[in-house]
């Protein structure tokens, strides 16, 4: 039997605040018992991996060798302009695809939902 991902873990400088833009993001709750030092956001849905957040004293500092793709429920602007209104900010835009940062500069990306091309 092979193994699963439980959880994702971020560093953060500030974890209750990065763990509430993903909440929102993912359409799911921050933990009741989240605080700046660790917060946990459960998957949104059956399956997904959780999220943990952990304050550590450093600023990212370099590209994400992991990342997040995330499908757009809809059309991939209306998606963008939501998150962007939640904090990310957009750092490449490209017809099938658009690489965004979460509010700490960890990169993501945004790819059109069903019926578009």
């Amino acid at each position: 039997m092979a193994s699963v991902i439980k959880n994702v873990s971020f560093d953060a400088r500030d974890a209750l605040k990065l763990a509430t833009f993903w909440a929102a993001a993912l359409g799911t709750d921050v933990d009741e018992d989240s605080t700046v030092e660790k917060a946990f956001v459960e998957a949104a849905g059956w399956g997904g991996p959780n999220i943990w957040f952990n304050r550590v004293p450093e600023p990212k500092t370099a590209k994400n060798r992991v990342h997040f793709d995330l499908r757009a429920p809809g059309r991939m602007e209306d998606e963008v302009r939501r998150l962007e209104r939640l904090g990310a900010t957009v750092l490449r835009r490209d017809e099938h695809i658009t690489n965004m940062a979460d509010p700490e500069g960890n990169e993501f990306c945004v790819e059109p939902g069903p019926g578009q091309a």
